[in-house]
Protein backbone atom coordinates (compact mmCIF):
# COMPACT_ATOMS: atom_id res chain seq x y z
CA UNK A 1 0.00 0.00 0.00
CA UNK A 2 1.60 3.49 -0.83
CA UNK A 3 2.69 5.46 2.13
CA UNK A 4 0.86 7.99 0.21
CA UNK A 5 -2.91 6.94 0.96
CA UNK A 6 -4.93 9.02 3.23
CA UNK A 7 -8.71 8.35 4.27
CA UNK A 8 -10.72 11.41 4.50
CA UNK A 9 -14.30 11.52 6.13
CA UNK A 10 -17.00 13.90 5.18
CA UNK A 11 -20.42 14.61 4.95
CA UNK A 12 -22.15 15.91 1.57
CA UNK A 13 -19.30 16.01 -0.72
CA UNK A 14 -18.37 18.61 -2.93
CA UNK A 15 -18.71 18.32 -7.10
CA UNK A 16 -14.68 17.98 -7.47
CA UNK A 17 -15.25 15.13 -5.29
CA UNK A 18 -18.87 13.96 -6.66
CA UNK A 19 -17.40 13.81 -10.09
CA UNK A 20 -14.15 11.72 -8.90
CA UNK A 21 -16.34 8.99 -7.23
CA UNK A 22 -18.31 9.26 -10.03
CA UNK A 23 -15.72 8.39 -12.48
CA UNK A 24 -14.10 6.00 -9.99
CA UNK A 25 -17.75 4.18 -10.13
CA UNK A 26 -18.11 4.23 -13.81
CA UNK A 27 -14.29 2.45 -14.17
CA UNK A 28 -15.65 -0.12 -11.96
CA UNK A 29 -18.62 -0.73 -13.60
CA UNK A 30 -17.01 -0.82 -16.93
CA UNK A 31 -14.40 -3.76 -15.49
CA UNK A 32 -16.93 -6.22 -13.25
CA UNK A 33 -19.62 -5.64 -15.46
CA UNK A 34 -22.15 -4.76 -12.73
CA UNK A 35 -22.47 -1.29 -10.47
CA UNK A 36 -20.50 -1.13 -7.33
CA UNK A 37 -22.84 1.17 -5.25
CA UNK A 38 -27.09 0.40 -4.64
CA UNK A 39 -29.14 3.56 -6.48
CA UNK A 40 -29.91 4.69 -2.76
CA UNK A 41 -25.73 5.43 -2.53
CA UNK A 42 -25.98 7.13 -6.28
CA UNK A 43 -28.82 9.24 -4.98
CA UNK A 44 -27.67 10.86 -2.26
CA UNK A 45 -23.86 11.24 -3.92
CA UNK A 46 -26.19 13.10 -6.69
CA UNK A 47 -28.99 14.76 -4.33
CA UNK A 48 -27.05 15.11 -0.69
CA UNK A 49 -29.13 12.32 1.02
CA UNK A 50 -29.38 11.81 4.78
CA UNK A 51 -26.97 14.68 6.71
CA UNK A 52 -25.83 11.84 8.89
CA UNK A 53 -24.72 9.77 6.13
CA UNK A 54 -20.49 9.80 5.91
CA UNK A 55 -18.07 9.28 2.32
CA UNK A 56 -14.63 7.76 3.12
CA UNK A 57 -12.44 9.03 0.19
CA UNK A 58 -9.06 6.83 0.22
CA UNK A 59 -6.79 9.35 -2.07
CA UNK A 60 -3.75 8.31 -2.92
CA UNK A 61 -1.28 11.60 -4.17
CA UNK A 62 -4.23 13.55 -5.90
CA UNK A 63 -6.19 10.30 -7.16
CA UNK A 64 -9.07 8.89 -5.59
CA UNK A 65 -8.68 4.96 -5.23
CA UNK A 66 -11.80 4.10 -3.46
CA UNK A 67 -15.21 5.44 -2.00
CA UNK A 68 -17.23 3.98 0.89
CA UNK A 69 -20.69 5.47 1.93
CA UNK A 70 -21.48 4.74 5.26
CA UNK A 71 -24.80 4.76 6.13
CA UNK A 72 -26.21 5.86 9.96
CA UNK A 73 -29.70 6.72 9.61
CA UNK A 74 -31.12 3.02 10.18
CA UNK A 75 -31.99 3.16 14.06
CA UNK A 76 -33.50 -0.51 13.88
CA UNK A 77 -31.17 -2.84 11.55
CA UNK A 78 -27.96 -0.91 11.96
CA UNK A 79 -25.10 1.41 9.96
CA UNK A 80 -24.84 -0.24 6.45
CA UNK A 81 -21.80 0.40 4.24
CA UNK A 82 -20.83 0.04 0.37
CA UNK A 83 -17.60 0.43 -1.05
CA UNK A 84 -15.61 0.24 -4.04
CA UNK A 85 -11.60 0.36 -5.14
CA UNK A 86 -10.33 1.68 -8.87
CA UNK A 87 -9.84 -1.31 -10.54
CA UNK A 88 -6.39 -0.18 -11.26
CA UNK A 89 -5.47 0.28 -7.73
CA UNK A 90 -6.66 -3.35 -6.65
CA UNK A 91 -4.69 -5.35 -4.61
CA UNK A 92 -2.27 -3.12 -2.97
CA UNK A 93 -4.12 -3.29 0.45
CA UNK A 94 -6.76 0.45 -0.44
CA UNK A 95 -10.17 -2.08 0.47
CA UNK A 96 -8.75 -2.95 3.49
CA UNK A 97 -7.47 0.72 4.95
CA UNK A 98 -10.93 1.99 3.72
CA UNK A 99 -13.20 -1.36 5.34
CA UNK A 100 -10.85 -0.99 8.36
CA UNK A 101 -11.67 2.83 8.52
CA UNK A 102 -15.48 2.24 8.33
CA UNK A 103 -15.32 -0.66 11.17
CA UNK A 104 -13.95 2.20 12.88
CA UNK A 105 -16.43 4.58 12.56
CA UNK A 106 -19.07 1.72 13.76
CA UNK A 107 -17.17 0.24 17.17
CA UNK A 108 -20.08 -1.28 18.46
CA UNK A 109 -19.69 -3.67 15.44
CA UNK A 110 -23.21 -3.69 14.19
CA UNK A 111 -22.18 -2.47 10.58
CA UNK A 112 -23.60 -4.48 7.88
CA UNK A 113 -21.48 -4.23 4.04
CA UNK A 114 -22.99 -4.51 0.84
CA UNK A 115 -21.32 -6.49 -1.84
CA UNK A 116 -23.23 -6.01 -5.12
CA UNK A 117 -22.64 -8.96 -7.72
CA UNK A 118 -20.89 -11.39 -5.32
CA UNK A 119 -17.38 -10.89 -6.79
CA UNK A 120 -15.10 -13.13 -5.07
CA UNK A 121 -12.34 -10.14 -4.44
CA UNK A 122 -15.41 -8.25 -2.06
CA UNK A 123 -15.96 -11.95 -0.46
CA UNK A 124 -12.09 -12.68 0.45
CA UNK A 125 -11.95 -8.57 1.40
CA UNK A 126 -14.69 -9.35 3.84
CA UNK A 127 -13.49 -12.88 5.40
CA UNK A 128 -10.28 -10.75 6.29
CA UNK A 129 -12.00 -8.26 8.03
CA UNK A 130 -13.52 -11.17 10.21
CA UNK A 131 -17.20 -10.68 8.57
CA UNK A 132 -19.61 -12.83 7.75
CA UNK A 133 -22.59 -13.67 4.84
CA UNK A 134 -25.93 -12.18 6.26
CA UNK A 135 -27.69 -11.86 3.82
CA UNK A 136 -28.36 -12.88 0.13
CA UNK A 137 -30.15 -10.61 -2.72
CA UNK A 138 -30.73 -12.50 -6.07
CA UNK A 139 -31.56 -10.63 -9.20
CA UNK A 140 -33.55 -12.58 -11.55
CA UNK A 141 -34.32 -12.50 -15.17
CA UNK A 142 -36.52 -13.23 -17.69
CA UNK A 143 -36.71 -12.91 -21.54
CA UNK A 144 -39.58 -10.76 -22.19
CA UNK A 145 -40.78 -12.71 -25.79
CA UNK A 146 -41.81 -15.55 -23.61
CA UNK A 147 -45.59 -16.06 -23.01
CA UNK A 148 -47.32 -14.52 -20.12
CA UNK A 149 -50.17 -15.22 -18.30
CA UNK A 150 -53.79 -13.90 -18.46
CA UNK A 151 -54.61 -14.29 -14.29
CA UNK A 152 -57.73 -12.86 -13.30
CA UNK A 153 -57.85 -9.09 -11.69
CA UNK A 154 -59.82 -9.92 -8.20
CA UNK A 155 -63.08 -8.73 -7.90
CA UNK A 156 -63.46 -5.24 -6.59
CA UNK A 157 -60.01 -3.88 -7.76
CA UNK A 158 -59.59 -1.32 -10.65
CA UNK A 159 -55.97 -0.87 -12.01
CA UNK A 160 -54.72 2.46 -13.32
CA UNK A 161 -51.36 4.05 -13.46
CA UNK A 162 -49.55 6.30 -10.94
CA UNK A 163 -50.45 10.16 -10.95
CA UNK A 164 -47.45 12.53 -9.67
CA UNK A 165 -49.03 14.94 -7.27
CA UNK A 166 -52.30 13.15 -6.44
CA UNK A 167 -50.77 9.78 -5.19
CA UNK A 168 -47.76 10.32 -3.38
CA UNK A 169 -48.69 10.54 -0.22
CA UNK A 170 -51.38 7.64 0.25
CA UNK A 171 -48.15 5.64 -2.34
CA UNK A 172 -45.78 6.27 0.90
CA UNK A 173 -48.49 4.75 3.39
CA UNK A 174 -49.59 1.42 0.90
CA UNK A 175 -45.76 1.10 0.68
CA UNK A 176 -44.69 1.07 4.35
CA UNK A 177 -47.77 -1.27 5.16
CA UNK A 178 -46.74 -3.47 1.93
CA UNK A 179 -42.89 -3.52 3.16
CA UNK A 180 -43.38 -3.22 6.98
CA UNK A 181 -40.83 -5.96 7.54
CA UNK A 182 -38.32 -4.74 5.33
CA UNK A 183 -35.28 -3.34 6.50
CA UNK A 184 -35.10 -0.55 3.63
CA UNK A 185 -38.32 -0.41 1.76
CA UNK A 186 -40.50 -0.01 3.91
CA UNK A 187 -38.54 3.26 5.46
CA UNK A 188 -39.04 5.18 2.27
CA UNK A 189 -40.23 8.85 2.52
CA UNK A 190 -42.05 11.33 0.62
CA UNK A 191 -38.67 13.15 -0.13
CA UNK A 192 -37.26 9.22 -1.48
CA UNK A 193 -40.59 9.08 -3.64
CA UNK A 194 -39.82 12.65 -4.91
CA UNK A 195 -36.16 12.14 -5.73
CA UNK A 196 -37.03 9.27 -7.96
CA UNK A 197 -39.71 10.64 -9.75
CA UNK A 198 -37.18 13.54 -11.01
CA UNK A 199 -34.86 10.72 -12.22
CA UNK A 200 -34.44 10.57 -16.11
CA UNK A 201 -35.88 7.22 -16.10
CA UNK A 202 -39.30 7.51 -14.44
CA UNK A 203 -42.29 7.01 -16.23
CA UNK A 204 -45.81 7.61 -14.37
CA UNK A 205 -47.66 4.91 -17.63
CA UNK A 206 -44.94 2.16 -16.37
CA UNK A 207 -45.84 2.60 -12.22
CA UNK A 208 -49.21 1.11 -11.81
CA UNK A 209 -51.65 0.99 -9.07
CA UNK A 210 -54.36 -1.35 -7.64
CA UNK A 211 -57.28 0.92 -6.19
CA UNK A 212 -60.01 -1.01 -4.26
CA UNK A 213 -63.00 1.42 -2.75
CA UNK A 214 -61.11 3.67 -3.10
CA UNK A 215 -57.75 3.04 -1.71
CA UNK A 216 -54.33 2.24 -2.99
CA UNK A 217 -53.78 -1.81 -2.38
CA UNK A 218 -51.10 -2.52 -4.28
CA UNK A 219 -48.51 -1.30 -6.89
CA UNK A 220 -46.15 -2.35 -9.65
CA UNK A 221 -43.44 -0.05 -10.48
CA UNK A 222 -41.21 -0.41 -13.37
CA UNK A 223 -38.58 1.22 -14.31
CA UNK A 224 -36.31 0.82 -17.75
CA UNK A 225 -32.20 1.22 -17.45
CA UNK A 226 -28.74 0.65 -19.71
CA UNK A 227 -27.68 1.18 -22.58
CA UNK A 228 -26.36 4.07 -24.21
CA UNK A 229 -26.46 7.10 -22.76
CA UNK A 230 -24.88 10.81 -23.48
CA UNK A 231 -21.82 10.70 -22.18
CA UNK A 232 -20.49 13.41 -20.30
CA UNK A 233 -17.09 15.56 -19.47
CA UNK A 234 -15.93 15.65 -15.86
CA UNK A 235 -12.73 16.86 -14.61
CA UNK A 236 -10.43 13.57 -13.10
CA UNK A 237 -7.22 13.45 -11.28
CA UNK A 238 -5.13 11.09 -12.24
CA UNK A 239 -1.44 10.33 -10.90
CA UNK A 240 -1.30 14.33 -10.41
CA UNK A 241 -2.22 15.40 -13.54
CA UNK A 242 -5.76 17.05 -13.95
CA UNK A 243 -7.51 17.16 -16.96
CA UNK A 244 -11.19 16.23 -18.67
CA UNK A 245 -12.62 13.05 -19.93
CA UNK A 246 -15.68 11.16 -20.78
CA UNK A 247 -17.74 9.32 -18.17
CA UNK A 248 -18.18 5.42 -20.07
CA UNK A 249 -20.91 5.60 -22.34
CA UNK A 250 -22.82 2.49 -20.89
CA UNK A 251 -23.35 3.86 -17.49
CA UNK A 252 -25.14 0.05 -16.04
CA UNK A 253 -22.55 -1.60 -17.33
CA UNK A 254 -25.30 -3.28 -19.75
CA UNK A 255 -27.43 -3.00 -22.56
CA UNK A 256 -30.96 -1.79 -22.25
CA UNK A 257 -33.25 -3.79 -20.03
CA UNK A 258 -36.89 -3.48 -17.87
CA UNK A 259 -36.75 -3.64 -14.36
CA UNK A 260 -39.80 -4.90 -12.23
CA UNK A 261 -38.79 -2.05 -10.07
CA UNK A 262 -41.13 -2.61 -6.94
CA UNK A 263 -43.71 -4.85 -6.21
CA UNK A 264 -46.21 -4.15 -3.58
CA UNK A 265 -49.33 -5.48 -1.86
CA UNK A 266 -51.10 -4.28 1.65
CA UNK A 267 -51.94 -7.14 4.01
CA UNK A 268 -55.40 -7.36 3.79
CA UNK A 269 -55.30 -7.74 -0.11
CA UNK A 270 -52.66 -10.35 0.21
CA UNK A 271 -53.39 -14.06 -0.93
CA UNK A 272 -56.02 -13.36 -3.65
CA UNK A 273 -53.26 -13.22 -6.52
CA UNK A 274 -52.95 -9.10 -6.57
CA UNK A 275 -49.77 -9.21 -6.67
CA UNK A 276 -49.59 -11.97 -9.59
CA UNK A 277 -51.71 -9.68 -11.70
CA UNK A 278 -49.58 -6.77 -10.97
CA UNK A 279 -46.61 -8.61 -12.16
CA UNK A 280 -48.26 -9.60 -15.44
CA UNK A 281 -49.29 -6.00 -15.70
CA UNK A 282 -45.91 -4.35 -15.52
CA UNK A 283 -44.26 -7.12 -17.64
CA UNK A 284 -46.23 -6.54 -20.22
CA UNK A 285 -45.49 -2.58 -20.12
CA UNK A 286 -42.06 -3.83 -20.78
CA UNK A 287 -42.77 -5.75 -23.34
CA UNK A 288 -45.05 -3.35 -25.00
CA UNK A 289 -42.00 -0.97 -24.89
CA UNK A 290 -39.53 -3.19 -27.65
CA UNK A 291 -37.43 -4.33 -24.33
CA UNK A 292 -35.97 -8.62 -24.68
CA UNK A 293 -35.55 -8.99 -21.09
CA UNK A 294 -36.63 -7.76 -17.53
CA UNK A 295 -34.82 -8.33 -14.41
CA UNK A 296 -36.16 -7.72 -10.58
CA UNK A 297 -34.67 -8.05 -7.32
CA UNK A 298 -35.54 -10.37 -4.39
CA UNK A 299 -34.76 -11.57 -0.88
CA UNK A 300 -33.22 -14.91 -0.88
CA UNK A 301 -35.03 -15.82 1.76
CA UNK A 302 -38.63 -14.54 0.68
CA UNK A 303 -39.84 -17.72 -0.32
CA UNK A 304 -43.42 -16.57 -1.24
CA UNK A 305 -41.74 -13.85 -3.86
CA UNK A 306 -39.61 -16.24 -4.82
CA UNK A 307 -42.34 -18.68 -5.96
CA UNK A 308 -44.55 -16.28 -7.70
CA UNK A 309 -41.20 -14.83 -9.44
CA UNK A 310 -40.41 -18.39 -10.78
CA UNK A 311 -43.86 -19.28 -11.80
CA UNK A 312 -43.73 -16.22 -14.06
CA UNK A 313 -40.25 -17.58 -15.57
CA UNK A 314 -37.76 -15.70 -13.86
CA UNK A 315 -34.69 -17.23 -12.92
CA UNK A 316 -31.22 -16.47 -11.04
CA UNK A 317 -28.76 -14.55 -12.78
CA UNK A 318 -26.88 -12.76 -9.90
CA UNK A 319 -26.80 -11.85 -6.32
CA UNK A 320 -25.66 -9.11 -4.02
CA UNK A 321 -24.08 -10.43 -0.39
CA UNK A 322 -24.70 -8.46 2.77
CA UNK A 323 -21.54 -8.98 5.23
CA UNK A 324 -21.98 -8.69 9.20
CA UNK A 325 -20.01 -9.53 12.16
Amino acid sequence: MSDALRIEIAGRLGKPEVDAVTWLVEAATEADGVRPLSEHVELHLRYGGDRPARSLLAWDGDALAAYAHLDVTDAVAGPSAELVVHPGRRRRGYGRALLDAVLAETPDGSVRVWAHGGLPGAAALARGAGLAQARELLQMRRPLAATLPSPAVPEGVRLRTFRPGEDDASWVELNAAAFAQHPEQGAWTLDDLHVRLHEPWFDPEGFFLAERAGELVGFGWTKVHGGEEKPRLTVVREAGEEGEQELPRKLHGHDPIGELYVLGVCPTARGGGLARVLAVQALAHLRDRGLDEAMLYVDADNTAALRLYESLGFTRFDVDVMYAR
